[in-house]
């Protein structure tokens, strides 16, 4: 061909940078491309054509080449190994498209494709640089091509192009970034603009995500700028899950896709998908977009095809690496631009201009009722021909609906619906060709008319009528009943006609609790239940048992019936304390003979009537049986000198056998024989002559028991005597000798004697221990039958005889002989150590039973370093302080009784003082010549004394500093030596234990050459950011300082650290405090928040961290930073924002979730930032909500910088606002804490005066009881530093008790310093109604009243949600999460912060001081919108509560979903739905561990009365204290002796009647009962009482509960008198009864006076009487409370009560916190000066609030204007009880403060109270009716 004549001379080179266009076949495989295609003209004429060589094996390259015009296609072989062809045919002036391929054997690569303009193109000597391109320079090893050969599309058609990525850990980091590369490169290719082509991204593994919309970003740059800094995402592969997610997230209006405009979707994948792809891949084609699919490496070509859009050839790309990904650029952009073009011109063919089309506007429902509610609307624009009206159930139950109206109709009527449900509407305007969107709204039908006046009445023992108000529209009643303390019995259903408004209940259970609910019936619908309760009678039991005709074996019962149709009676006795029982059945009689008894054994007897129905509770009562009877009157007779005759009379007629013995009194063989029970006479013989002998004569029974053996002696004659007959009068002798009353240093011996004629008894006695001694003789009295034998030794066996003296001298052939022991030395009982202190430790001890001369107590430290100390008080002090003890020291102690005979055994215990020492020593900033040490303060330390000792040479040093100081540094050290810092702690002159540790000094460093001196120029210090000028908040940065992190990147995150800190403005206590830590396997806090007060020192504190490395622990570090940094002692502040910023590099090798999660909810803004290998997923779990404001993810260090500037705008702004974050029911608020604030959470209530913590409406949530005149209250300023928001809700979730006072009080409300009341919640308990008041924006006070229905339900008594919603505009008031009333007001002024917010504040106090309305406060928040109230789902509340809705209760236990749990209780028929079969019964579950005890249950009837215990010991008088309220039950202690009788409190209102709670957990006193009976006696009496107390006692005193007390303090005034003591210990056992139900308890009389203890007579001692009968039990009401009684006598245990039989089981457990924890209730008692003036308004009344005060929840309480301080004020004294309160609504200064019975609401100015200037509004407008009449 001829050569072309060109301009200029020479070469001219034309550079088109090309994609190939690959076209995947079977035939093709992966032969690598040519690059680089280059044409160069030849000034002959001819055109060289050069490429550059692939990357791989091939054997040669194929030549194509045609002319575009339609010339014939050329092709040919180019040798491997060359790279250029000059073609001589071609003509310069034409068009050409060259292609070159690479050829391996049968395949072929992709085509290497370009074009020759031909001679219209401007040609250059260099060559031309095409449209849209940039120069670059070429990467070889990556096969990339120039920007100056990019192809760019010039299309004017614009498109929504949607990338998705495959972002699964097969792809790697490496690879990741090669897929940025070509990213970029397809970006390149288009002409990206808001108004033009748009690009979207999403990248996916396991879990799809949006990385940017179509909308997102406005040009190409800011698209570009994401691409290069797109982050790696990691996981799985699932891509149908991916597909479909752009199709619901990325192709809608709302993310940027336009109508109109082609739609594009571009997947990159390297492996096959782990789901189906085919479903979501065809729903994509069919919403019309275009799929184009890309594999790389190991991707499926097949599953690639399924996805793309037809045809396969130009829609799939497949290519061996990612390395020569770029080779299918332009192939992929080309066609991608001509798609694009081609769907361009097919949308632009279908559109015809169109009408106006829209969606109807206005949606407004009205007509509702229970079946029915009408639409209405707006009509759409356009011809419209009709309106498409869908609806359906929101709850998804039901089916979708649907039903039209012509398009002239605006309405439509929606019948047959269900009531009380929600339903979904949706209007569609229908068009001739086209529907509009959806005009969408919601509404709720009216509940179906339920029954009202339920009423249960004639309640019989197993029979009860149910009887109601008639319902019109019904088709018929349902009622369900059954017994609410038994599981197993299924629920009774009657169904009732509509005529029928009466029934009788029959075949109940007596004594059960019945729950009765009744439905009206529509149909196959039922209204809401109505529920009743009651309870059926007792089976009657029988009445005044009796026992007597008790003998040694046996006793007689006698009872008076029980009713007339009983069956008869079920007599059981148990020896008391026993376990076998012993039963009898009797016929309907009133009496009963118990046979074959025990003698001298306590007995307990229950007798049970038996009905057809069960039987009735157990009368019970107790006897003892006498001992076995003795012989009776032994006589001797027939004296002879070898024999005598002794007779007696028979005890009773079942004796068996008669024992006789005998033997010399002074000694010899011991003789004995065996007598027939009928013999009453017996002859010894075989005796020796003037001997007196011993005869004991014992009766022996039928079951083998013995009696006590009775004795007589006798003296036998002389042989030589010979008795003369003579006429005497007849002597009896003695009989019936017996020893009793017996001590330790004495007996009682008394006798019976016939004889008239005796003067004298002679009283001889000896011991028989040892040698026996000599006898003791003494002389009584003829008249005298008993005498007192002292003083004796104790713990001695005693012989005595007595002798009667006549006229004639003393016969001792009539004496009588027994035996008798005194008792040994008592010793004290019970050793109790209390008020253990550092140097100090009380000892107690129960005092022995007998008077002592006192008690010697031993003490000295258990290991023996110090030897014993003695110290001996008198016998009325059973209480001593031990002083001068060593610290840290355990104790042995001994203390014995002393007597006049010796000394009691020791009663032994041990008792430790408390460690004076600090925890926590530990070094830190450990440098080469100095180390700084710090420690955990001690509250109670005066001092520190710290030393440092160089363990090397012995240099030492040694400070002394304050007990508040924490930490201390030493200087002047030698480097590198080791030291040992010993830390002394001191309280006033005692000194602790050294606590030490030890360290190393650093090395000295190299020192660099001397230099000349330079001036330093002075540090630049980074200017403050305008968004952080305003900012205040305590933040902390946790930096992730493990082994991954490296020293270069850890310098990279410090100068991170430097810049975002030096972007804030003031920094210290009036600006924003910055904490650093430093993590790894554990957390280290390199400076604390009031670490430094300017932003110099900060920055230097930085720039010092040192590289820590470690594991990665994140959550253990998150923990660290919550206990040791957001402390108060750390510098952390109140009612500022907290602030955590978390930078890690990888995945935590702990759990974050659980202490992130905890953050959250406690109100902590959490911002997390991720490098390298982090774990995004766990970022998100970590940081606040939404994650696209604390959620960050870099690449690595280096590209930090890009997200610094947002970072430091989201922090900012989170530190300046005026509402913090909190974290409510899942959702992250602004708001503030209320309850965290007034200090009323777990770990603070306890230093707020007058709180108590009880259970709330779930066991999990805690509440908190603010007592009478608590008068809570903080500084305004530290909890609305700013003030409050112009809109916000306030959240209280509260309960009013019975002693809630009927007049107004303050539920909340904000105070200025003049008491004035500037905004608040008033709720009138007497006119049912709430107040909400303000000040609007021009300063005028106003206040809106509500008293509608649904206001009246809080003062009920239960629990109740309150939200009141404050706007510009409208105050609305929502009770329960439902709507009560809304009314207009004001925009709000904003509060002053100079004064206090209280809670529970009277409107009206008594005399001159501030009082305040007890009632139950569980949870209190201020949401900074009026939107919460609509949010919110009230899942506090039991009845609302909807599991799947709600979060997860507070310390609930941890269930799987799939472990199933026990069935629950049956709730009542849900509304709506369509009825199904009644299912099977489930199964019962296990039982349960044993819960926690319950609060106290409703008051039942009184109970019997028990039998009077013995006399107890008396205890110490202890101060009153003020009235309590009742606390949860605690673990049983063991029983200390009762105080005396308190003084009497005054009777409290009485309360209203309560709205009826949810049902209980049951606790049987039978069940306790039933475990006391397997433990010993003893601690039956400890545990019992306490248990009876816990169960049927409301305590009536706070308590406050401490560990460890304190120092004595200051002595209080005397407080108010106190409630009646302590119930006093259980009485006898009673029989155990039959399964009882849970009663109520009954009111509990009040306890009689106890006398006082009586002085010791003097004199002989009277005859023991009989026991007088036991008193009938008296019954009565609860009295006034009497004055207070004096400190009766010490009295001895009772016996312990008899165990009931076990009773029912409970209801099922459920996962929920009763399974995992409960709370202690403590109560802080009220200071005698917790009322204490802050000064006058003269004086800064609030002049404590400067600094932090010792208790930082203190109450702050409002002083009356015009007290000035010191002043003594007199209760008494008449003042005007509204002084001070002028600022409230008008009608609670007048003396009616109940709203008229119009129930107007006025928004008033103070200026204008009720009936001044003739009554006008607030905007100066007469009121109707002035005087309010």
């Amino acid at each position: 061909m001829e050569a072309v004549r060109l301009r200029r001379e020479g070469w001219c080179l034309l550079v088109f940078m090309a994609l190939l266009v690959c076209v995947p076949s079977p035939a093709q495989g992966q032969v690598p491309a040519p690059r680089r295609l280059r044409f160069k003209l030849l000034s002959s004429g001819g055109l060289v054509v050069t490429w550059k060589e692939p990357k791989g094996d091939y054997d040669g390259y194929r030549f194509v080449y045609d002319n575009v015009q339609g010339g014939e296609e050329k092709a040919l072989f180019v040798p491997k190994g060359e790279t250029k062809i000059l073609l001589k045919d071609i003509n310069p002036v034409k068009k050409y498209v060259f292609k070159v391929f690479a050829v391996s054997g049968q395949k072929q690569s992709k085509a290497l494709q370009g074009k020759y303009p031909g001679k219209e193109r401007e040609l250059e000597s260099e060559g031309v640089q095409p449209q849209g391109g940039r120069e670059s320079d070429p990467v070889e090893d990556l096969n990339e091509i120039s920007g100056a050969d990019q192809f760019v599309c010039t299309s004017t058609s614009i498109a929504d192009i949607v990338i998705l990525v495959d972002g699964s850990w097969s792809i790697g980091r490496l690879n990741f970034r090669l897929v940025r590369n070509f990213l970029e490169s397809l970006v390149t290719a288009f002409d990206v603009d808001i108004n033009k082509t748009r690009i979207g991204l999403a990248q996916y593994s396991g879990d799809p995500r949006i990385e940017w919309h179509l909308n997102a970003f406005p040009s190409k740059e800011t698209v570009m700028d994401a691409v290069k800094n797109l982050p790696y995402k990691g996981g799985n592969t699932l891509t149908g899950l991916a597909l479909t997610y752009i199709l619901e997230h990325s192709f809608k209006t709302e993310s940027g896709a336009r109508p109109g405009v082609p739609k594009i979707g571009i997947l990159i994948t390297d492996g096959k998908s782990q789901d189906d792809v085919i479903p979501p891949a065809l729903s994509l084609r069919e919403a019309g977009i275009e799929l184009f699919a890309i594999g790389v490496k190991n991707a499926d070509e097949n599953e690639l095809q399924s996805i793309a859009s037809p045809p396969i050839e130009t829609h799939v790309y497949n290519v061996a690496d990612f390395n020569i990904m770029s080779s299918i650029v332009e192939g992929l952009t080309r066609i991608v631009c001509e798609r694009v073009e081609e769907q361009d011109k097919e949308i632009k063919k279908d559109v015809v201009t169109p009408e106006p089309q829209g969606p109807p506007r206005d949606l407004v429902t009205s007509e509702v009722s229970p079946r029915s509610f009408r639409v209405s609307w707006s009509a759409a624009p356009g011809s419209v021909q009709k309106y498409r009206v869908v609806y359906h159930t929101t709850s998804g139950t039901g089916h979708l609906e649907e039903t039209t109206v012509d398009g002239s109709e605006s309405s439509v009527l929606l019948t047959n619906l269900n009531a009380l449900t929600e339903y979904a509407i949706a209007v569609f305007a229908v068009y001739a060709s086209a529907s509009s969107e959806a005009l969408h709204g919601s509404q709720t039908t009216l509940a179906l008319p339920a029954v009202s006046q339920v009423e249960l009445y004639d309640v019989g023992h197993s029979t009860m009528r149910v009887r109601w108000s008639s319902v019109e529209g019904v088709s018929g009643y349902m009622v369900l009943y059954t017994p609410l303390s038994l599981e197993d019995v299924d629920e009774t259903e009657l169904r009732l006609p509509e005529s029928v408004t009466d029934v009788h209940l029959i075949s109940l259970r007596p004594d059960t609790e019945y729950t009765v609910t009744l439905y009206a019936l529509y149909g196959d619908e039922a209204s809401d239940p109505v529920t009743s309760q009651e309870t059926t009678l007792p089976l009657p039991s029988p009445r005044n048992l009796r026992v007597f005709d008790v003998k040694h074996n046996s006793a007689k019962l006698s009872w008076d019936p029980a009713a007339e149709d009983v069956n008869g009676y079920r007599v059981g006795y148990v020896i008391t304390g026993g376990i076998q029982t012993n039963e009898v059945k009797a016929g309907p009689v009133t009496s009963l003979v118990l046979k074959d008894l025990a003698s001298s054994t306590e007995y307990t007897a229950a007798v049970f009537a038996v009905y057809d129905e069960g039987q009735s509770e157990a009368l019970s009562g107790s006897f003892v049986t006498l001992a076995l009877p003795e012989p009776l009157h032994p006589v001797t007779s027939d004296v002879s000198a070898g024999s005598f005759r002794i007779s007696w009379t028979h005890p009773t007629d079942d004796v068996l056998l008669y024992k006789l013995a005998w033997e010399p009194l002074d000694g010899g063989d011991n003789k004995e024989v065996v007598v027939p029970g009928d013999k009453d006479t017996f002859l010894l013989t075989d005796l020796t002559e003037r001997t007196e002998y011993e005869v004991f004569l014992s009766a022996i029974y039928k079951d083998g028991a013995e009696s006590n053996p009775v004795s007589v002696l006798e003296t036998t004659l002389d042989r030589s005597t010979t008795v003369a007959p003579t006429t005497t009068v007849p002597r009896f002798g003695l009989r019936n000798i017996a020893v009793d009353e017996e001590t330790t240093s004495s007996l009682r011996v008394s006798w019976e004697t016939d004889d008239s004629g005796t003067e004298q008894f002679k009283v001889s006695y000896r011991s028989l221990g040892g040698d026996g001694g000599r006898a003791e003789t003494t002389m009584v009295p003829g008249t005298q039958r008993s005498v007192v034998l002292q003083p004796l030794l104790s713990d001695t066996e005693y012989r005595l005889t007595v002798s009667p003296i006549y006229m004639d001298g003393e016969d001792h052939h009539l004496s009588i002989s027994s035996r008798g022991k005194t008792l040994p030395l008592a010793s004290p009982r019970d050793l109790r150590v209390s008020e253990e202190w550092y140097d100090r430790l009380r000892v107690s001890w129960d005092p022995a039973p007998f008077p002592t001369q006192g008690y010697r107590i031993v003490y000295q430290p258990s290991s023996g370093v110090e030897g014993p100390l003695e110290m001996f008080v008198g016998d009325d002090v059973n209480t001593l302080l031990l002083l001068s003890l060593l610290t840290d020291t355990e104790y042995s102690i001994k203390v014995t009784a002393s007597y006049t005979t010796g000394v009691s055994e020791p009663l032994e215990g041990t008792g430790k003082t408390l460690h004076l020492g600090v925890k926590g020593l530990s070094t830190y900033q450990v440098r080469s010549t100095s180390m700084c040490v710090q420690w955990q303060p001690l509250d109670q330390a005066s001092l520190y004394r710290v030393t440092i000792e160089s363990l090397l040479n012995g240099q030492r040093q040694e400070v002394s500093v304050a007990g508040s100081a924490s930490r201390q540094c030493f200087h002047d050290l030698s480097p590198n030596s080791q030291y040992k810092i010993s830390h002394y702690s001191q309280l006033q002159a005692l000194e602790g234990p050294a606590v030490t540790t030890t360290d190393t000094t650093l090395p000295a460093p190299t020192q660099p050459p001397t230099t000349p001196p330079t001036t330093t120029p002075p540090p630049t210090i980074p200017p403050a950011k305008e968004v952080c000028k305003a900012a205040k908040a305590d933040l902390v940065f946790l930096v992730d300082g493990s082994w991954s992190i490296g020293d270069d990147n850890f310098q990279k995150i410090t100068r991170f650290l430097y810049s975002t800190v030096g972007s804030l403005d003031m920094i210290g206590l009036e600006g924003t405090q910055v904490a650093i830590a430093q993590f790894s396997d554990d957390a280290r806090t390199e400076f604390n928040l009031n670490a430094h007060s300017d932003k110099e020192s900060l920055l230097d504190a930085i720039q010092r961290i040192s590289y820590k490395g470690g594991n990665t622990k994140t959550g253990r570090a998150m923990k660290h930073v919550k206990d040791a940094i957001f402390t108060e002692h750390a510098g952390v502040r109140r009612g500022i924002p907290k602030v955590l910023v978390v930078l890690t590099d990888g995945r935590s090798q702990d759990d974050v979730n659980k202490v992130s999660k905890e953050m959250q909810l406690e109100g902590y803004i959490i911002f997390a930032i991720g490098f390298a290998d982090a774990d995004y997923g766990e970022l998100v779990n970590m940081a606040s909500k939404p994650s696209e404001r604390h959620v960050f993810f870099v690449d690595d260090l280096d590209a930090v910088k890009k997200i610094e500037e947002q970072l430091i705008t989201f922090v900012c702004e989170a530190a300046t606002a005026t509402c913090p974050s909190l974290l409510m029911s899942g959702n992250t608020l602004a708001g503030f804490r209320m309850m965290e604030m007034f200090g009323l959470v777990e770990k603070s209530y306890s230093s707020v005066e007058g709180v108590s913590m009880e259970p709330g409406t779930f066991n999990s949530f805690p509440c908190y009881r603010l007592h009478k005149d608590a008068l809570v209250s903080q500084p305004t300023r530290y909890l609305h530093p700013e003030g409050l928001p112009s809109d916000y809700t306030l959240t209280i979730l509260f309960r009013l008790l019975p002693d809630t006072p009927q007049e107004p009080f303050a539920l909340w409300e904000i105070l200025n310093n003049n008491s004035e009341p500037l905004v608040g919640v008033i709720l009138d308990n007497g006119g049912k109604t709430l107040t909400f008041f303000n000040h609007d924006y021009k300063g005028d006070f106003q206040a809106v009243t509500f008293d509608s229905p649904d206001i009246k339900k809080i003062f009920h008594g239960s629990f109740h949600k309150l939200h009141v919603a404050i706007s510009k505009t409208v105050a609305k008031v929502v009770i329960d999460c439902k709507v009560a009333g809304e009314k207009p007001i004001n925009a709000a002024g904003n509060i002053t912060t100079d004064g206090v917010e209280m809670l529970g504040r009277m409107v009206r106090s008594r005399g001159r001081r501030d009082n305040s309305a007890p009632f139950q406060l569980q949870m209190f928040d201020i949401v900074c919108s009026t939107s919460w109230p609509s949010r919110d789902k009230c899942c506090e509340l039991p009845g609302l509560r909807k599991e799947e809705d709600c979060p997860a209760m507070p310390h609930a236990c941890t269930c799987s979903q799939d472990s199933k749990g026990p069935p629950g209780p049956s709730g009542p028929p849900g509304a709506a739905g369509e009825r199904g079969e009644k299912g099977e019964m489930g199964p019962a579950g296990p039982q349960g561990v044993p819960g926690s005890p319950g609060v106290p249950g409703r008051d039942g009837p009184p109970g019997q009365r028990g039998l009077p215990g013995k006399e107890g010991p008396q205890g110490r008088q202890g101060t009153s204290g003020p009235i309590g309220t009742p606390g949860a039950p605690g673990a049983p202690g063991s029983s200390g002796p009762p105080g005396p009788l308190g003084d009497a409190g005054p009777p409290g209102p009485q309360g209203v009647k309560g709205e009826r709670g949810e049902r209980g957990d049951i606790q049987s006193q039978a069940v306790v009962r039933s475990i006391a009976r397997q433990v010993c006696e003893q601690l039956i009496q400890s545990h019992l009482s306490r248990y009876n107390s816990i169960l049927n006692q409301i305590p009536s005193q706070s308590v406050s509960v401490r560990p460890v007390p304190g120092p004595p303090g200051e002595p209080g005034r005397p407080g108010p008198r106190g409630p009646p003591g302590e119930q006093g210990a259980s009485g006898r056992p009673g029989f155990p009864g039959s399964n009882g139900q849970s009663g109520r308890p009954g009111e509990r009389g009040l306890p009689g006076e106890k006398g006082e203890r009586g002085l010791t007579g003097v004199g002989m001692q009277g005859a023991r009487g009989p026991p007088g009968p036991p008193g009938a039990p008296g019954e009565g009401r609860t009295g006034s409370q009497g004055p207070p009684g004096r400190p009766g006598t010490q009295g001895s245990p009772g016996r312990p009560g008899t165990p009931g039989s076990t009773g029912p089981s409970g209801p099922p457990g459920y996962c929920d916190q009763s399974a995992c924890m409960g709370y202690n209730v403590r109560v802080q008692q009220l200071s005698p000066n917790a009322y204490q003036n802050y000064g006058g308004p003269a004086s800064n009344q609030y002049r404590n609030f400067g600094g932090p005060a010792p208790n930082p929840y203190q109450n702050y309480g409002a002083p009356a204007p015009g007290n000035s301080e010191g002043q003594e004020e007199e209760e008494d004294e008449e003042e005007d009880p509204y002084a001070g309160y002028r600022a409230y609504p008008p009608q609670y200064h007048q003396q009616n403060y109940y709203p008229g019975p119009h129930g107007n609401t006025e928004v008033r100015s103070p200026r204008y109270p009720r009936g001044a200037d003739g009554g006008h509004t607030s905007n100066g407008e007469p009121l109707e009716n002035p005087e309010g009449h």
